[in-house]
């Protein structure tokens, strides 16, 4: 995990540090959203309080991926499926704190200090610090350089020590480092998790359905999608379904058992012992030497396995829960007038 900026002394000293982490509460969430589970969950073991920014009005601002109205109902059932992955690992969530956007971002004391940003940033900074985050277009509208503004002044009006994101949020996390010391206000940690790749390579993203593991997919959807993934044999870097291994299945073992990590390639029908590997080390080694599509093959059995696994555990968390019974439908719906599948 990489940072950025460092915690003060004082703050270091304090019995429990507060980390904030935030998402855009647009497309539905998927198995790369286990990534971060993992970290949080770190924090949360170590005694951190953890502050997730369900961000509606973000998630508004970034070029209309999905109207206002579905962005309230998905911000609650992001919260219902957060907490359920929380949960499905065996992390303690009594420091875990859901902030809804909207509650503090429409006041008066918000709306006065994003005009006091907007005064000090330029143009040229805000776009450039937006461009792995927010939706580019050619002609793009004022709300994409209103977001990375709001990202930073979140960390202020949610009293943070600290924020965390995936490595595409750096710009941001930059942003918010050199511009809110200019409206005295003090300079936060920033600490980031590496991106999943997609199945079909490039970034894993709730807006590509074919690049993701949807928590909502079902089996059949999901061995669909396994069987069009990019997982050419021998080859490590950009590999979808290694890093699928290595950032989700290695450290959700670990976090289950609660113990070491372990992945095991079963190879009973080649009349072999099974491969046990405890590090992504000597899975990458093994992976990169194989010289048949044996490896490969099994690579894409157990990740499908373990993807069902993933969905179930969430699955059965999750609708314990009457209210999101509730709230799961109005949360897959088509809206026909933003031409968005969500």
């Amino acid at each position: 995990m990489s940072s950025i900026g460092v915690i003060e002394p004082k703050t270091a000293l304090r019995t429990f540090l507060t980390v904030q982490t935030g998402t855009a509460t647009t497309g539905r969430p998927h198995c790369g959203y286990f990534v971060a589970i993992c970290k949080l969950a770190h924090f949360l073991r170590a005694g951190c309080t953890i502050k997730i920014l369900l961000a509606d009005i973000h998630g508004f601002l970034d070029n209309l991926k999905a109207p206002i109205e579905l962005v309230k109902f998905r911000a609650e059932y992001y919260r219902f499926v957060i907490t359920a992955l929380l949960k499905s690992v065996n992390v303690p969530i009594e420091r875990l704190e859901f902030v809804l956007g909207s509650s503090y971002q429409l006041s008066a004391s918000y709306t006065m200090d994003l005009f006091r940003l907007s005064s000090v940033v330029t143009e040229h900074d805000a776009k450039k610090a937006g461009a792995e985050v927010v939706k580019q277009v050619a002609n793009a509208t004022l709300s994409g350089l209103i977001y990375p503004l709001m990202q930073a002044l979140d960390e202020e009006h949610l009293g943070v020590d600290a924020q965390f994101g995936g490595v595409d949020q750096r710009k941001i996390f930059i942003l918010a480092s050199e511009q809110l010391p200019k409206i005295n206000y003090k300079e936060r940690a920033h600490l980031m998790n590496p991106m999943v790749p997609g199945l079909a390579g490039g970034k894993m993203s709730a807006s590509d359905p074919d690049s993701k593991i949807d928590l909502l997919d079902t089996p059949e959807v999901v061995t669909k999608k396994l069987k069009k993934a990019v997982a050419a044999p021998k080859e490590v870097e950009g590999n979808g379904i290694v890093s699928f291994v290595e950032f989700v299945l290695l450290p959700i073992s670990a976090l289950k058992s609660g113990g070491k990590a372990k992945f095991v390639v079963e190879r009973e029908r080649d009349g072999k012992e099974p491969l046990v590997y405890e590090d992504v080390k000597t899975l990458k080694d093994d992976y990169a030497a194989d010289t048949v599509r044996s490896l490969t093959n099994q690579y894409l059995i157990l990740v499908l396995k373990g993807s069902h696994w993933l969905i179930l555990l969430v699955d059965t968390t999750a609708t314990e829960s009457r209210c999101h019974q509730r709230i799961a439908r109005p949360a897959r719906t088509y809206s026909k007038r933003f031409q968005v599948i969500v």
